[in-house]
């Protein structure tokens, strides 16, 4: 998608969030980190780059349905210049940002407060303007996030390809002889010798620690005749990939391979169960099944899945304890693993969009077992 075409959707999104802000009986909505503003952490700021395209960290947005505003300090006042979309008025703030925001306040003023910190929260009070009502309303931009639109899906696509490069580089390298941690750095040197950041640290998992569900890599050797659980993915343009493969060190023995086809055929029965209208919690359980009928449903002790975006995490899940229903435009991870403590673990996980009549599928590494030795 080109610049123009990706400014042009940005301000639609804020079209879009400023209906949303009325219908919801708001005069106001704040969009931004509100538990370290001037200094959030990348992922506090999802929210604010899907709506204005700003990659700082320092800014907030008031949003209202017929008033946009920006605001950020000195350091980043070229850059918001630079990236925010038109139609947001810029507000420079002379040391904080809260301060500046808090001026500007008026009437019912939602605030997410799943990102407010009880200080902050505080200081909004204490500075606001006689008459304003600060009211919660965590969700209200994540949940306009979830479905994406065509440059959004084109980013997460790329960033899917570019992981499925990853895993031919690994297989050309090989694993035996070489330390979990050793691999997990190579596969983040690799990313970014390909113009690309790690979505997360990558999970290289070897032997028994493939049955803890998030190893972080070790000095531990892998061997020449175990399954290595790797989780890795990239980001492109903002947008994350997320890729899990179980793969070998050289032949493995009947037990090993038993639970990987098993994984295998829950797997494809949960990507069978992902289309637009179906459950989280129904598509969970459509792999989760076939786990539990093999006997070894309690070794499966996380979800399906879960969207994936501008964050590695976000909406909708995959999980018994989901509420959620899947839309079209949805990007979610199909992942069902089953663990052996002491002994191995396999996850195989996809990358897929929902839509109408099942899913799409963006990741495209092969899913039988490869031996990397």
């Amino acid at each position: 998608m080109s610049a123009q075409a990706a400014s042009v959707a940005r301000e639609a999104r804020a079209e879009r969030l400023g209906a949303l802000v009325a219908e919801r009986e708001l005069d106001e909505l704040i969009v931004g980190d509100l538990v370290n503003p001037g200094d959030a952490a990348p992922g506090a700021m999802a929210n604010l780059r899907w709506l204005t395209g700003f990659t700082g960290t320092s800014g907030l947005a008031l949003v209202a349905p017929s008033e946009l505003l920006f605001f950020t300090d000195f350091r980043y006042v070229e850059r918001a210049r630079r990236e925010v979309v038109p139609g947001f008025e810029h507000v420079q703030a002379e040391r904080q940002l809260v301060p500046a925001l808090a001026k500007r306040l008026r009437g019912r003023v939602g605030y997410d407060d799943a990102h407010t910190s009880v200080k902050v929260f505080r200081r909004l009070e204490e500075l606001a303007p006689d008459g304003v009502e600060l009211v919660p309303a965590a969700g209200l931009v994540e949940r306009l996030r979830r479905s994406k639109d065509e440059g959004e899906l084109a980013a997460i696509a790329a960033a899917a390809e570019l992981t499925d490069g990853v895993y031919d580089w690994i297989r050309e390298r090989g694993l035996a002889g070489r330390s979990e941690r050793e691999v997990a750095r190579a596969i983040e040197a690799r990313y970014r010798e390909l113009g690309a950041e790690p979505s997360f640290p990558p999970i290289v998992a070897a032997g028994e620690n493939g049955a803890i569900g998030h190893h972080d890599p070790s000095e531990r050797e892998i061997g020449r005749r175990e399954l290595v659980v790797v989780d890795t993915g990239s980001v492109v343009d903002g947008y994350c990939s997320d890729c899990t493969r179980t793969l070998a060190s050289g032949p493995v023995g009947e037990p090993e391979l038993e639970i990987y086809e098993l994984v295998a055929r829950a797997q494809a029965a949960g990507l069978e169960a992902v289309r637009a209208g179906a459950e989280g919690v129904k598509a969970d359980a459509a792999a989760r099944e076939v786990i539990a009928a093999a006997g070894h449903g309690e070794r499966f002790g996380h979800g399906l899945g879960h969207g994936v975006g501008l964050e590695v995490h976000e909406a909708p899940r995959l999980a018994p304890t989901s509420e959620d229903v899947l839309e079209v435009g949805d990007v979610v991870t199909v992942e069902p693993g089953v663990y052996l403590p002491g002994r191995f673990g396999v996850r195989i996980e996809d990358l897929v969009v929902v839509t109408e009549a099942g899913c799409r599928i963006l990741s495209g590494w092969t899913k039988e077992l490869v031996t990397c030795e």
